[in-house]
């Protein structure tokens, strides 16, 4: 199954009040495992950055000048996404202000139907802890030492990781035999062409090897397994 794991930035907590979204960095997942395949973007928010967003994620007004507005690559985020559950952390936040990114282009909403929220998976799984995604990261030993400014693209990687953890862990994929999903008209699951199977062997001692071991034990003196029991049962 495919998946979009991806993060956000933006000028600000509300779209409704004005703020704007500045970045977004998607990672392709398939059976949960990351294929190499990433999407991401800067915008140019139409509008200066507040200094306490920009302490969080290090994008200033200068930077964001020359790139392009979210009307200009919203269809090539749309084709890049598909119809694929959308995976965030308060992934809320991140379809408020892809949403009304969209609508302010006047392009259709993405359906909260296809919204996976970590937060809300973390709180079932770890209920009364904390679950930020450096929390997150520090509880399943997920090497956040290169994260000191957010960024989308960055935290779609190390989100993409801890989805893995809370979906399973590392234990995904640990099947006695192998399998693996292909995309039909309904999806289902199939052995891969070139897999071997061999019958089971057996583990009963044959005729032969009954007859070697008697002979064997006929040359062992005053074996154990000859002596009466004591009354005490040694």
């Amino acid at each position: 199954m495919r998946e979009i794991i991806f993060d956000t930035e933006t000028t600000g907590l509300d779209p409704s009040t004005g703020d704007r979204l500045v970045e977004i960095g998607c990672i392709e997942m398939v059976n949960r495992v990351t294929t190499g395949k990433t999407w991401h973007c800067y915008f140019n928010p139409e509008r200066g950055m507040p200094p306490d967003a920009e302490r969080i994620h290090g994008l200033s007004d200068a930077f964001l000048a020359d790139k392009p507005l979210f009307h200009a690559k919203a269809r090539e985020f749309l084709d890049f996404i598909a119809d694929s559950p959308l995976v965030a952390h308060n992934a809320g936040f991140d379809f408020g202000f892809i949403n009304a990114e969209l609508t302010r282009c006047g392009m259709e909403p993405v359906s909260t139907d296809r919204m996976i929220d970590t937060v809300a998976m973390a709180r079932a799984r770890h209920p009364g802890a904390k679950n930020s995604l450096d929390a997150l990261c520090t509880r399943y030993g997920i090497d956040r030492s290169h994260r000191t400014l957010h960024g989308a693209l960055l935290d779609a990687e190390l989100l993409a990781q801890v989805y893995v953890e809370l979906t399973g862990g590392r234990q995904i994929g640990l099947e006695l035999v192998a399998e693996v999903a292909v995309e039909t008209s309904v999806t289902r699951l199939v052995r891969p062409a070139d897999q071997i199977f061999r019958p089971a062997r057996p583990h009963r001692a044959s005729s032969e090897e009954l007859a070697a071991h008697a002979e064997f034990l006929k040359t062992v003196s005053a074996p154990l397994w000859g002596r009466p029991l004591s009354p005490s049962g040694e």
